[in-house]
Parts: structure tokens; sequence; C-alpha cells
């Protein structure tokens, strides 16, 4: 076995096929992942802020969440996350799932209604990185 930097298209959908796979061969429910993504543009159309994630087995997870500096602390990542939310809310989510580093974000998202669940230290060397949660109303 051999570590390949570069995995083709096909081998990574085997990968998760496989996974799927032995999920359903286990019971557990469907995954229904899909992807999500709300963006936040300027009057130009430029970006200036988005949010990347998954919803799957009822959760969003959020995956990336970036606003320009220019355009932060002016409501965008609330807005962007709330967007996230509701849609992912409308897909039938009951929770979210996320982690920050110690040098982002964890007071915004707490903030939120988000709570800290786990934490990993040393990741990267001298940081910690928290992950963190949150129940949806339906």
């Amino acid at each position: 076995m051999l570590a390949d930097v570069a995995p083709t298209n096909d081998d990574l959908d085997a990968i998760e096929r496989g996974l799927v796979e032995h999920a359903a061969a286990a019971g557990i429910e469907p995954r229904d992942r899909r992807p999500l993504t709300v963006l936040a543009r300027d009057d130009s159309g430029r970006l200036i802020g988005g949010m990347v994630g998954d919803t799957v087995w009822g959760w969003l997870q959020v995956k990336q969440l970036w606003v320009a500096t220019a355009h932060r602390r002016r409501g965008h990542g609330t807005t962007l996350l709330q967007a996230a939310e509701d849609e992912a809310k409308r897909r039938g989510c009951h929770h979210v799932l996320l982690d920050t580093f110690d040098f982002q974000a964890r007071g915004f998202y707490e903030q939120l209604g988000y709570a800290v669940f786990g934490l990993l230290a040393d990741f990267p060397r001298g940081s910690r990185r928290f992950f963190m949660s949150k129940r949806l109303d339906p």
C-alpha cells in the first residue's frame, strides 16, 4: 500500500460508496448527503463571504464559513449561517455540527447558540480546535 497524493474521483467515489454500503448493511438510515452552499456578494457581485457544507443524517455539517476581512462585523457571517440553518431545516435537519479554532470564531458561534462538545489540543501546534453543535428548532 502506498499513500496516493492524487486519487481519482472514481477512487474517492468508491471509498464513499463502500462506507455508505457498510452503514446500510448495519441498518443505519440512508445518509441522504446533499451539498449546501450559501454565498454573500457585494453590490458589484463580488464574493465577500460564503458557507460550504453538507446535510447528512439530519445534520448540517458546516465545513467552511468565511467573510472577507473588510466585511466582517457587519452581520454577514450571521446571515450566511442563518440561511444555511434555514435550508437545513427545510431538508429535515435537527442539528448543526462545525469546528473552529481558538484563533478563529468560537465566541461568534457561541453567541449564536453553539456549544463546545469536544476539543483537540495542538491542532495546529500551539492552538486548539473546538468541535461545536447546536440543536435546530423545528
